[in-house]
């Protein structure tokens, strides 16, 4: 049976984002589905560069050229706004990153209060105006997302052992097989570690229900065998549930866990 675990973990340290670049002239929005190699929107817009500096001049026509300027950088953040919201519900996204001119990323920010997009707004460093801020953009977008993964699998490892002590979760190979035999996993957690896996045994017929013996499964011809880990996979994605990895130093008994619905 095909092992899918160093791929279930490597898309579980993915997670759907939009990346935002604005500044007075305009704004980058381009938006990833997790796991996915190209983004599935790249938008880049370019509003008005007419008075989009303040400029030195009399008192009248000074106050006249700076509202001029900042309506045309609240139009240009006004039209990037609604571009992060579309970006970010297309792919689901979990995190919303943005970098730029302080100044645009304050306009867009007060676009955004009111309608916020869907995803945790992280501000991180870099912009669009050269190589030198495109290169600090995608430094920094790596670093916020290696944090944002980290907090969601701590955040689940935290409700886990929480759960543990409340009884609405469970630890070790037999008692997670039950449990996913009866339908009551939501999220399967699996340590990367599966050196010490023992063999489970299943059928092809009823795909949730495993044994530590294949007598358990009564006479049924399609029965095979295969390490824990693939057929605990196997288990949980045609229950439904979700997955995610149980990231050293946290422990399980037998690196496997679940947390449950009921």
């Amino acid at each position: 049976m095909p092992d899918p675990l160093g791929l279930v973990i490597d898309r579980d340290h993915q997670l759907p984002h939009v990346v935002v670049a604005v500044d007075r002239e305009g704004g980058d929005v381009t938006a990833y589905p997790a796991a996915a190699h190209e983004p599935s929107m790249k938008r880049t817009f370019n509003g008005s560069t007419l008075h989009i500096s303040r400029v030195k001049a009399g008192a009248e026509a000074q106050a006249s050229f700076h509202r001029r300027s900042v309506n045309v950088w609240s139009e240009n953040t006004e039209q990037a706004a609604d571009d992060v919201r579309e970006a970010a519900a297309g792919v689901e996204a979990a995190v919303v990153l943005v970098a730029g001119d302080p100044k645009a990323i304050g306009l867009l920010r007060e676009h955004l209060t009111d309608q916020p997009p869907v995803g945790e707004l992280v501000y991180v460093d870099g912009g669009r105006s050269d190589t030198s801020a495109l290169a600090g953009l995608r430094a920094s977008v790596d670093a916020a997302m290696r944090e944002a993964m980290t907090a969601r699998h701590r955040s689940v490892l935290d409700t886990l052992e929480a759960e543990l002590a409340g009884g609405r979760a469970l630890q070790g190979i037999p008692a997670v097989k039950e449990a996913l035999a009866q339908g009551r996993v939501e999220t399967l957690l699996l340590a990367a570690d599966r050196s010490g896996d023992p063999v489970l045994h299943a059928s092809r017929r009823d795909p949730q229900v495993l044994g530590t013996d294949p007598a358990a499964l009564g006479d049924d011809p399609t029965v095979f065998s295969a390490p824990a880990a693939p057929l605990l996979l196997r288990a949980a994605a045609l229950g439904g549930a979700a997955f995610t990895e149980i990231l050293p130093p946290a422990r399980a008994t037998d690196g496997v866990a679940a947390l449950l619905r009921y």
